[in-house]
């Protein structure tokens, strides 16, 4: 019952966010559209914004869903630009709203957490640190989000397979590279 109530509450603020801001949004509002109390608003989520983070982490987590692989990655970052269109107006005014750093928090924590699932896969059998497979996870992350977040500003008019396609052309190869360097630049001297 927790999750309908909790979609439910999620489609109300996505449907109020085709008629105002978010930072124009109230709870009032949200329990009104949703046939809900107040408190039940609050059972669920302790703000709006923790609200709106759910639903972009359930998002995410349905666009991931077994794609955090080396040969599967490219498919995943296809599904988070497809998920992130699909919601377009929901995306465009929370990221012109109040909490853009909410939406690049999101972007940045879901595609480190595909990066280093492909980077742990690639590392296998090599002997590198963690600290710097992380390295090379951030490093990517920050190149894919920086790309999303272009496209999210320049009002997502790319074709998100052209996109990936280039990503892919870009880093095939890379991840493996760079971990081979650092097996090579961490080996003891004699």
């Amino acid at each position: 019952m927790s999750q309908i109530t909790k979609r439910a509450i999620e489609a109300s603020l996505k449907n109020l966010l085709l008629k105002k801001p978010l930072n124009k949004i109230t709870i009032n509002d949200i329990a009104e559209d949703c046939g809900i109390s107040r408190m039940t608003f609050y059972y669920h989520f302790k703000d709006i914004y923790d609200l709106v983070e759910w639903s972009c982490v359930e998002d995410a987590a349905k666009a991931l869903q077994g794609k955090k692989t080396y040969n599967t990655w490219q498919e995943g970052v296809l599904n988070i630009f497809k998920a992130v269109l699909d919601n377009k107006p929901f995306i465009m005014n929370v990221y012109n709203s109040v909490s853009r750093e909410q939406v690049e928090r999101y972007l940045y924590k879901l595609t480190y957490d595909l990066l280093i699932g492909v980077v742990e896969e690639q590392s296998a059998g090599m002997t590198v640190r963690q600290e710097d497979k992380e390295c090379i996870a951030h490093f990517y992350k920050y190149a894919f989000v920086g790309i999303m977040l272009d496209w999210i500003r320049e009002g997502m008019k790319a074709d998100p397979q052209e996109i990936v396609g280039s990503i892919s052309i870009i880093i095939r190869g890379s991840i493996k590279n760079a971990l081979e360097g650092y097996c090579k630049d961490r080996q003891p001297v004699n």
